[in-house]
């Protein structure tokens, strides 16, 4: 059975990610959980630590399904196929926490300590991307990355606030193409770019 303090932080994603940062608040975790009042606020004394600790949690549950998720691909086909399936998920059965995260982001944005620990994951993503990329023969590969999880990014946004149906995949291949593209500025001049 989960702890005290893990029914209380994943109370507390949820209550986050289905009803906003407001909603984040010892008594509500406790009620959301089904814990004796007062038990969250033994873990965390203040609303500040509780925002730290759901924080944590989030990267740390997302650090993990990274790290399982990228040890695979070796192939532009499986790259593809371990994004569309991360952004999948991380817009179907972990849109809840999708959302606490990016509320958090934006809660957290004027305390840079805060920020740090989702920042974790996402230069551990980067990285692998950019290794990635590197394999497969883009010219660019740290730009080519920075561009990949930008599309992610952005259909993800799409997908949790307008469409939730947003294709992925095609979107996906058209962006790994153009990151494994040869790219001449010199030729291109004129072409609308």
């Amino acid at each position: 059975m989960a702890s005290t303090r893990d029914r209380a932080l994943a109370a507390a994603i949820r209550l986050v990610g289905e009803q906003g940062v407001r909603a984040l608040t010892h008594a509500r975790v406790d009620a959301e959980a089904g814990l004796a009042k007062g038990s969250t606020s033994n873990w965390f004394r203040t609303r500040e630590a509780l925002v730290a600790g759901v924080v944590l949690e989030i990267a740390e549950q997302e650090r993990a399904e990274l790290a399982a998720a990228m040890r695979y691909a070796r192939t532009a086909g499986e790259v593809l196929d371990i994004l569309s399936g991360l952004v999948e998920d991380a817009t179907g059965p972990h849109a809840a926490r999708t959302r606490a995260r990016y509320a958090l982001f934006l809660e957290t944005s004027a305390t840079p300590g805060a920020r740090s620990p989702m920042r974790v994951p996402r230069t551990m993503f980067e990285e692998w991307t950019t290794g990635l990329l590197f394999t497969l023969g883009a010219p660019d590969p740290d730009a080519a990355a920075r561009a990949l999880l930008a599309v992610c990014a952005g259909i993800i946004v799409n997908r949790l606030t307008v469409d939730p149906d947003a294709p992925i995949r095609p979107t996906m291949e058209l962006a790994m193409r153009g990151c494994l593209a040869e790219w001449d500025p010199i030729r291109r001049t004129g072409a609308g770019l």
